[in-house]
């Protein structure tokens, strides 16, 4: 499978070393033209609010792309509206894009069904499903879904924000990503 571009969207809050990792991984088994990061302004399905703003969960996902010219960040889904996967993907669409492929972890792929205009999204792209050993999930009728496997990547953005919170620095992000978060103070006063 060749995808021209592959969409990762997400919270990104803060992003991490295990995001970029599953980047690069989905560069080396997919062989797309390029990744495409997307922060999610306001992701419906977060049962919080982002702790860090949609400014500096984006220029955290600049720093950590920058090394690489094959990442890409994306200011698609800024404002105040709800940012649902299937106005993404049409307004790229929109943008003369050829449909992307979809990075998606296999917890997020198992709540597909619950998503606004999910039928909308599996007749748009094909998933890139990241697994984690364990992981199960149906795909829907019509979905086109590619495995990638083999990564042990066990870290999240909740524990990294517990981390710096209690002032530990000692934590899986890019160097240029924490120093961002020093320098601004995110994630209450880390040092």
């Amino acid at each position: 499978m060749r995808f021209r571009a592959v969409l990762f969207g997400g919270t990104f809050d803060p992003i991490h070393n295990a995001h970029l990792g599953i980047a690069r991984a989905a560069m080396e088994r997919f062989d797309p033209g390029r990744v495409l990061f997307v922060p999610a302004a306001n992701p419906p399905h977060k049962s919080h609010q982002a702790q860090a703003p949609y400014e500096d969960r984006l220029r955290m996902a600049e720093l950590a792309c920058a090394s690489n010219p094959a990442f890409e960040v994306s200011r698609i889904e800024e404002g105040s509206a709800r940012s649902y996967s299937i106005d993404t993907i049409e307004r790229l669409i929109a943008t003369g894009m050829a449909p992307p492929g979809f990075l998606i972890g296999a917890d997020a792929f198992a709540e597909i069904e619950s998503w606004h205009r999910w039928r909308d999204v599996v007749r748009l792209v094909e998933f890139i499903v990241v697994t984690r050993p364990g992981a199960a999930y149906k795909v829907p009728d019509g979905a086109v879904a590619h495995e990638l496997t083999g990564l042990s990547m066990e870290v999240s953005s909740s524990e990294i924000r517990a981390k710096l919170a209690g002032g530990n620095l000692d934590v899986p992000v890019p160097s240029a990503v924490l120093q961002y978060i020093r320098t601004h103070k995110l994630y209450r006063s880390v040092g």
